[in-house]
């Protein structure tokens, strides 16, 4: 796409399906890299990945020429694969349907990325289910609390 320029910055946010707490600290930075990897072979650039052991925040720079939604599939669906590879947990490791994502100016991006880096803190206040209402409700998004989360 000559002649294109953007910038183009979005939080991902999703959770372990059933919001179960499986990512374990054991492997989380080796999953990590491997979004990582995925993030980078789609064309993108992953600025900022961290998380809990029932979900995870990614920031991106997303180029214009590739959807938000297949990013999200590609990583859930490759990352999912690699983690059932490794057998770190019993049974069969999913991903919830769906994703949150909000986007950010340039100027915001080292207050976002301290956000993410510091969830373990974060979390010692504020539950994810509160955690991502509130960045609705922040971002001004509609949503129906019945379908926001996956009964396990």
């Amino acid at each position: 796409m000559a002649n294109t320029y953007s910038q183009l910055y979005i939080q991902i946010v999703f959770a372990v399906k059933g919001r179960q707490n499986l990512i374990s600290s054991k492997w989380k930075d080796e999953s990590y890299k491997y979004i990582t990897g995925i993030v980078t072979n789609e064309g993108q650039k992953l600025i900022a990945i961290n998380g809990m052991p029932d979900h995870i925040h990614i920031l991106v720079g997303l180029k214009p020429n590739k959807a938000l939604s297949d990013l999200v599939r590609d990583i859930k669906a490759n990352s999912s694969r690699f983690i059932n590879e490794k057998r770190w947990i019993n049974g069969k490791f999913e991903w919830q349907t769906g994703f949150g994502a909000f986007t950010y100016s340039y100027s915001q991006l080292t207050s976002v990325i301290n956000y993410i880096q510091n969830q373990e803190e974060h979390h010692k206040t504020k539950t994810f289910k509160e955690e991502y209402i509130e960045f609705f409700k922040l971002f001004d998004i509609d949503f129906k609390n019945e379908y926001l989360f996956e009964d396990i």
